[in-house]
């Protein structure tokens, strides 16, 4: 699949929204702030103390009765999922959503007013890459209880097709596309959130919907209505007659489409898979989609993509002329054999480095490191690591033979594999942020026998040495 790379993006200034939470009742402001370059998604609680955050992460989802619930250390945000998809809709990357109370306003039950702050707010795009994955082979995840089942296939962008069928004749089945998520402001945003009238009853004798009326949900009639049922709906919506509509629904709302349901699950799909924390390159198809599925979706691509990543081995011929040669390498930096531990440079950009080293038996450092079975000290590995990561340091630099790169500070390390004579190592470094005031942080990664050997985040500071 041909290789795309485009920027990230945020908002160009804050913005903010009043209304009250669906199910908490609770009236709530939501200001949407610019956030920087790798941010994601960051919700605010700035009416507890310390305003505390939480990461739109799959990894706090805690329950999906009535819409995706997310709690980190015991702070909670509810309903995520419209937020979510307007954000994933208009391509934002970065932003910060600061709340009031523990619930976005449901406003009019889809993401149009969410979309129409956004744009109020500006687009602006970053210098740091979009984060991707690229869908290379069918991934699926089919919920036995539900019968729903999602699946996301190869394809040239990220695509959404939802179907639906509750088995109810009013509704009867649906389905909805986009193929591109330039349509979404037009084709999916404002499709409203639905209910079924025997959900209605449970949630309103349960005490949920209190921020509820007749103009932010469309209720399908999928039973008789009774004279109690219509007299505990007058009082709950504030309405002296409610009636059905001959298509079945209450008569507070006309459809904008007559399958709103099915691009609203759409909807919800763009927000829960949002959850996932990395763009997808490719399409995705739902079956019967909720909560509960698409997040179990969202978990299972997550776990998916972290062990792609850790295990990415960078496709190098090793045969090819490098970039930098040993010569080159010494150029730059001020190592000298024996501690010395790149070989070649294959590849540098402005946020990744390739390099590789040839593990001999001549090395200095197997003759006192259990020389009956010589292994690689693991220090060595992350020092290769970071003398390869010092080329990416200096390429911000224009004379790199006048600074030196000190290491401030390494977390995160981990060893997978034993390294041992003739073995090649690669190493890729790819930067975490902007090299800021000479202060440079990166993921390092070693690989050896097309696996993960070694991982590590390194910060170095860049200093002049003359």
């Amino acid at each position: 699949m041909a290789e795309k790379v485009s920027k990230q993006q945020t908002i160009k200034n804050e913005v903010s929204l009043e209304g009250v939470g669906l199910h908490t009742g609770q009236k709530v402001t939501l200001t949407f702030k610019p956030a920087p370059e790798h941010t994601g998604y960051l919700f605010r609680r700035v009416d507890l103390e310390g305003s505390p955050q939480i990461e739109a992460d799959v990894a706090y989802v805690v329950d999906t009765q009535r819409g995706t619930n997310l709690e980190k250390n015991g702070v909670k945000i509810h309903t995520s999922e419209h937020v979510l998809a307007a954000c994933v809709g208009l391509e934002i990357d970065n932003i910060i959503i600061e709340l009031d109370a523990p619930e976005p306003p449901i406003m009019d039950g889809s993401s149009k007013f969410f979309v129409e702050a956004l744009e109020k707010a500006g687009i602006e795009v970053q210098e740091a890459d979009r984060d991707e994955y690229i869908v290379d082979e069918v991934i699926s995840y089919h919920d036995q209880e539900s019968g729903s089942e999602i699946i996301v296939m190869p394809a040239e962008e990220y695509q959404v097709t939802t179907m639906v069928d509750f088995g109810t004749k009013v509704l009867g089945t649906q389905n909805a596309s986009i193929k591109h998520l330039s349509d979404f402001r037009d084709k999916i945003s404002n499709a409203r959130t639905f209910s079924f009238l025997h959900e209605l009853e449970a949630l309103l004798e349960h005490g949920l919907i209190k921020g509820g009326d007749l103009n932010n949900a469309i209720v399908y009639v999928d039973k008789e209505l009774g004279e109690e049922t219509m007299k505990k709906l007058r009082v709950a919506f504030n309405r002296k007659e409610i009636s059905v509509k001959p298509n079945g629904i209450l008569d507070n709302l006309t459809l904008h489409y007559p399958n709103e349901a099915a691009r609203h699950k759409l909807l919800d799909v763009l927000g829960d898979l949002a959850l996932i924390g990395t763009r997808i390159r490719g399409k995705v198809i739902a079956n019967k989609p909720g909560h509960k599925v698409n997040t179990h979706f969202a978990k299972k691509m997550a776990k998916i993509i972290k062990a792609a990543r850790r295990s990415n081995v960078p496709k190098i011929d090793l045969e090819q002329k490098p970039l930098m040669d040993v010569n080159d390498i010494m150029d730059t930096l001020p190592h000298r054999p024996p501690f010395l531990l790149v070989d070649k440079i294959f590849e540098l950009t402005d946020s990744t480095v390739i390099g590789m080293k040839n593990v001999t038996m001549n090395e200095p450092f197997f003759v006192g490191h259990f020389p009956g079975k010589p292994v690689m000290p693991g220090v060595l590995q992350v020092e290769a690591m970071a003398q390869t990561g010092g080329i990416l340091a200096l390429k911000s630099v224009p004379d790199p033979e006048n600074y030196l790169t000190y290491f401030m500070k390494i977390d995160n390390v981990r060893f997978k594999q034993q390294v041992k004579p003739g073995d090649t190592l690669i190493f890729k470094l790819e930067l975490l942020a902007p090299i800021r005031r000479g202060i440079c942080q990166m993921q390092g990664y070693t690989y050896v026998n097309g696996k993960l050997a070694t991982e590590a985040v390194l910060m170095a500071q860049i200093v002049k040495s003359k």
